[in-house]
């Protein structure tokens, strides 16, 4: 997946891809590889090495400098549309622009005035279902949760509309693409 990320006020291009047990993650260019683990609803454990662990050897053994290890909490900002992300102690403001590309563009995501297609990133289960047929939705405004390699990942309306199908409910289990609902 790819993402334009504004932190802290300066715009980011990320790409994040499963890698072995974690993931590739590039931003602006520069690879790094994470190893994730949620510690609570908020809050995940992210150990992030410079050097991927398959390219350890004994001619090429991982240094102190390769791996670093954070805590990161994250809390929506009451009615901004950003997030504000502590990394261990220090709060960073962040913002998503709302695109999120796999590759090419898939018809009916983002802000156009088709229906919205609102499906899963990975294959995972259906936590809940935050909205119901006929409510109105804003932009940006959760939808669904699903939970994928043990971490909950809140899906957001890409514009504001009326859901006009609900493909899932809670307990299901959905794999990658799956139609999840559509919002007129």
């Amino acid at each position: 997946m790819q993402y334009d990320v504004d932190i802290g006020g300066r715009r980011r291009h990320v790409v994040v891809t499963r890698s072995g047990g974690g993931f590739a993650v590039t931003v602006d260019g520069r690879a790094h590889f994470v190893d994730a683990a949620r510690i609570d609803a908020q809050t995940m454990s992210l150990v992030v090495d410079r050097v991927p662990p398959a390219e350890h050897t004994p001619a090429r053994p991982a240094s102190p400098g390769d791996r670093r290890g954070y805590e990161v909490s994250v809390a929506p900002l009451p009615g901004a549309g950003e997030l504000q992300v502590h990394v261990g102690p220090v709060p960073v403001v962040v913002s998503m622009n709302g695109t999120r590309r796999w590759g090419r563009k898939h018809e009916g995501h983002g802000a156009g005035s088709g229906p919205q297609r609102v499906v899963a990133p990975m294959p995972g289960k259906i936590v809940r279902v935050l909205v119901a047929a006929g409510d109105h939705v804003s932009p940006r405004q959760p939808v669904v949760v699903v939970e994928a390699m043990k971490m909950e990942n809140e899906l957001r309306a890409g514009r504001e509309g009326t859901i006009g199908e609900i493909h899932v409910r809670q307990g299901m289990s959905v794999e990658a693409g799956a139609l999840l609902l559509v919002i007129q």
